[in-house]
């Protein structure tokens, strides 16, 4: 049985220690293909980041402006007809990080909004 094995392994010229480091240098290859595809990808996804970034209009709230509120979570129901805004509102205090305090004209009730 051994003689047929090594018999094979000359046939073929199969060295195992030259196997083993083909296998390695084949790992090493794989390794840098997964860090370039994942460079690349990273790279995509901060230019794409930056793109939108580009985009946002950077809005600036002052007391006793006039607003209408847009109502992100809209959902058509059928036979209904809803705006997507709401409002109007006055602008009662803008606080930091954002956040505005909104008056509403007909109730007079307040509600803090993130804008």
């Amino acid at each position: 049985m051994k003689h047929k094995v090594y018999w094979a392994l000359k046939v073929l010229n199969f060295d195992p220690s030259m196997s083993a480091e083909k296998r390695k240098l084949q790992l090493l290859e794989l390794e840098e293909m997964r860090q370039n595809a994942y460079e690349s990808s990273k790279n995509y996804k901060e230019r794409i980041k930056r793109y939108h970034n580009q985009k946002l209009l950077k809005r600036e709230f002052y007391p006793g402006q006039h607003i209408l509120q847009f109502n992100s979570i809209f959902r058509l129901f059928p036979g209904n007809l809803k705006s997507k805004w709401s409002g109007p509102f006055i602008v009662k205090e803008v606080k930091p990080h954002g956040v505005v305090e909104l008056m509403d004209l007909d109730s007079k009730d307040t509600e803090k909004s993130w804008v």
